[in-house]
């Protein structure tokens, strides 16, 4: 798999952990509210709680992790959310691995790599002739100077011409999830890059297990916040909680849906913020295919390319598992979303039949599609800058009227877009409500 710029078998059993875990939040007092039970919130909470802060963390879904998400629906367990240790040089899930006893092994580059146009396998003269172009976006960012100006990958590779610079820019749309005439490109120039490592248990059975002990409620999905007083009073279905100051650890696409309503509104500072930085579409469906492997050697990646707007890379048998998994994004990826799980299903089956057979079809058993775009809590994959908007990251992590606090992989700067970004996002904001309320 393309990284981001080049066994345990669910959490059910898990949540019950949680002293509070589904407990109703009735109107009580508490010091922190932690607004989502995903990396950053988790975080957060566990600094809150070695400051000597107590912190209740409200969560609208049925489990912990959030876009880190270990699903085993099928039976055979893959991450249907982040996958990826991302520049483990410094990423904190190393350390949070290694005190859990959770082994994190290098990226292995799977069984082999076949690339299809419409199914059948492509030209050795086509393979050659676009693999030119990829690799161009870094080689360009080492050159061109953004300090004067902002702008979007697409234009960054612009002069590669038509043919070429759509293929250049494909790539991001497996590792990005968004289309290049959407990414800024100062933005993604300082993304961290290094060494990937994976959790062969689950990322997000390990995100999970890392929440054991905190006060989490889960099922709570926050209606307002209230936070124009000393305070705030964060209201969900099943009653209020005051508290002396909030964490919001939503993503963006939530923030910018208005699931939550502040009273009063958002600063400007924050809205403008906002308003420069929207949601990916990085996209996984997961088909059960059992019986024949039809001679494909477990771990082996095949990678539709016939257009480079409908990029698609399938993952043959991950870890000997009788799972087949398709990664897409952008309008790709988004389109699928919206079509629901029944006909993202069909459009994986015919592809896989075109390169594999038709006898795949009576293989497919089941399929599994959390599809993000389409998530209300999510509302996408990962945050993304618009160009022109390099700064919206650092202003939304901005404290309000130091006692409202927005983190998330979308404040995280470089570490943007990962578990690992969240986690010092999350840190980063009980530290600063810590340091203003001490």
């Amino acid at each position: 798999m393309l990284d981001r710029r080049t066994m345990l078998t669910g959490t059910g059993a898990l949540a019950a952990s949680f002293a509070m875990a589904g407990r109703a939040a009735a109107a009580s007092d508490t010091d922190v509210v932690v607004i989502g039970a995903g990396a950053a919130g988790i975080a957060a909470a566990q600094a809150l709680r070695g400051a000597g802060r107590q912190a209740v963390v409200l969560e609208a879904r049925d489990r912990v992790g959030g876009r880190a998400f270990t699903d085993a629906s099928l039976g055979p367990a893959y991450d249907a959310g982040a996958m990826f240790i991302h520049w483990a040089e410094r990423n904190p899930w190393v350390q949070i691995a290694r005190d859990l006893g959770i082994a994190t092994p290098a990226e292995s580059w799977g069984s082999g790599f076949k690339v299809f146009a419409d199914g059948r396998p492509m030209a050795d003269s086509d393979r050659n002739r676009r693999r030119s172009a990829f690799g161009q976006i870094d080689r360009r960012l080492e050159t061109v100077d953004l300090t004067q100006r902002d702008m979007s990958i697409a234009e960054l590779l612009g002069d590669l011409g038509p043919e070429l610079a759509p293929v250049a820019a494909s790539g991001l749309l497996l590792s990005i999830g968004e289309e290049s005439s959407r990414i800024s490109a100062r933005d993604y120039q300082r993304l961290w890059s290094g060494d990937d490592l994976v959790v062969p248990s689950g990322y997000g059975n390990l995100v999970a297990r890392s929440a054991t002990g905190l006060d989490i409620r889960l099922n709570e999905q926050v209606e307002t916040v209230l936070w124009d007083g000393p305070g705030v009073t964060v209201t969900t279905r099943s009653g209020t909680l005051r508290a002396n100051a909030c964490i919001v650890t939503v993503p963006v696409g939530v923030l910018k849906a208005g699931t939550i309503r502040f009273i009063p509104e958002l600063p400007a500072a924050t809205r403008d913020a906002l308003a420069g930085l929207h949601m990916g579409a990085l996209t996984k469906i997961a088909l059960k295919v059992e019986g024949d492997r039809f001679g494909i050697t477990p771990g082996a990646s095949f990678l539709e390319a016939a257009a480079p707007e409908r990029l698609m890379n399938l993952d043959m048998f991950p870890g000997g598992q009788d799972i087949v998994i398709g990664y897409c994004g952008g309008d790709y990826a988004r389109k699928l979303s919206e079509a629901g799980t029944d006909e993202a299903r069909a459009h994986l089956v015919d592809l896989l039949a075109k390169m594999i057979g038709s006898d795949v079809r009576k293989a497919v058993k089941a399929v599994s599609f959390p599809a993000w775009w389409t998530d209300p809590f999510a509302r996408g994959s990962y945050s993304i800058c618009d160009p022109g908007h390099e700064a919206a990251r650092d202003a939304l992590a901005q404290p309000i009227g130091n006692r409202l606090f927005i983190a998330g992989e979308a404040t995280a700067g470089g570490g943007a877009m990962t578990v690992g970004g969240a986690t010092l996002a999350g840190r980063a904001a009980a530290a600063a409500l810590t340091r203003l309320k001490a």
